[in-house]
């Protein structure tokens, strides 16, 4: 079967089986080409919570599979990779949080999306790349604890008079972009924007137009009149990118801007994902009722 023919039947299966296909925005090209929706993490998650389809088929990383699963009780949801982990997710556990919270009793957790279903159970608020410094803000605590992502977390630090504690975690893909892989191709392209994402280094946020999501950058990329941009964030977001804004330049300031995890799931993983309704992802109930908790908390900050 080759790759047509593979996404063909990837659909006809898909129509069979009532699943709604989810990708995220680092996903490989051809699997963001077949999905029904693309998306970041929450938005995804948020997609599957809303949707009468009986199957969710979620190529993104377990952690996002896991929010889908508790927003979504009553579907199926499938992840292709059972395999496709998070490297940052894995650098804060259960035990090492509660462990640090005795050390700031009484400070609210906030922590980012970007983490297991036991985490944000032991959390009391979650927050996105996108909304992280709106609810922090929202809290009436003077100090507040901000995990896994130590990046993120200083970003948030310097837009708000909380004191905050920081959880030493990091997102090694955004951790490999340099101040000098930026300088080099702002020299390139001396015409060029630079937005970046939050979880990069503050040295290299420090360089930058415009720093946001990776919903954020496709918002900006397509209201900007500028014409040229260097990309702050995974590869992957520059499939839709350039889908959207033909006429627009986007340049990846360094090739290490890969991840590995995100790139896993192929059309074939897909393929027998649908075929055989699995892997399925869950999560304990006692788990999944406190970390949702935590989601719909962050849903109820109201907007700016």
């Amino acid at each position: 079967m080759n790759q047509e023919e593979l996404k063909q039947d990837i659909r006809r299966l898909a129509r069979e089986r009532d699943a709604l296909l989810l990708a995220h925005n680092y996903q490989r090209d051809e699997i963001q080409e077949i999905a029904d929706i693309t998306g970041d993490s929450l938005a995804l998650s948020m997609e599957a919570a809303g949707t009468h389809r009986r199957v969710i088929v979620f190529c993104g990383v377990h952690f996002m599979a896991e929010s889908a699963a508790m927003l979504a009780p009553d579907k199926l949801v499938l992840l292709p990779r059972a395999d496709a982990g998070c490297p940052m997710a894995d650098m804060v556990t259960a035990e090492g949080l509660r462990e640090f919270k005795a050390r700031f009793p009484g400070a609210p957790v906030v922590t980012y999306v970007n983490s297991s279903a036991a985490v944000k159970a032991e959390s009391d608020i979650c927050c996105t790349s996108a909304n992280a410094v709106r609810v922090v803000n929202s809290l009436p605590d003077r100090e507040v604890i901000l995990t896994p992502d130590r990046n993120l977390a200083q970003y948030i630090a310097g837009q708000t008079d909380k004191i905050c504690h920081i959880w030493d975690g990091y997102c090694p893909t955004h951790e490999r972009l340099t101040v000098a892989d930026v300088q080099r191709a702002r020299a390139e392209h001396p015409e060029a924007l630079f937005m970046a994402h939050p979880e990069c280094p503050p040295a290299v946020l420090e360089l930058a137009q415009h720093i946001c999501s990776t919903s954020g950058m496709y918002d900006y990329a397509r209201t900007s009149p500028a014409k040229a941009f260097i990309v702050g964030t995974e590869m992957g977001i520059l499939y839709r990118l350039r889908r959207e804004n033909p006429d627009k330049q986007f340049i990846l300031p360094t090739s290490r801007l890969i991840c590995p995890n995100m790139k896993l799931t192929s059309l074939e993983d897909l393929h027998k994902c649908l075929q055989t309704l699995s892997p399925q992802i869950t999560v304990p109930a006692d788990i999944a009722a406190r970390a949702r908790v935590t989601l719909e908390r962050m849903l109820a900050v109201p907007r700016d």
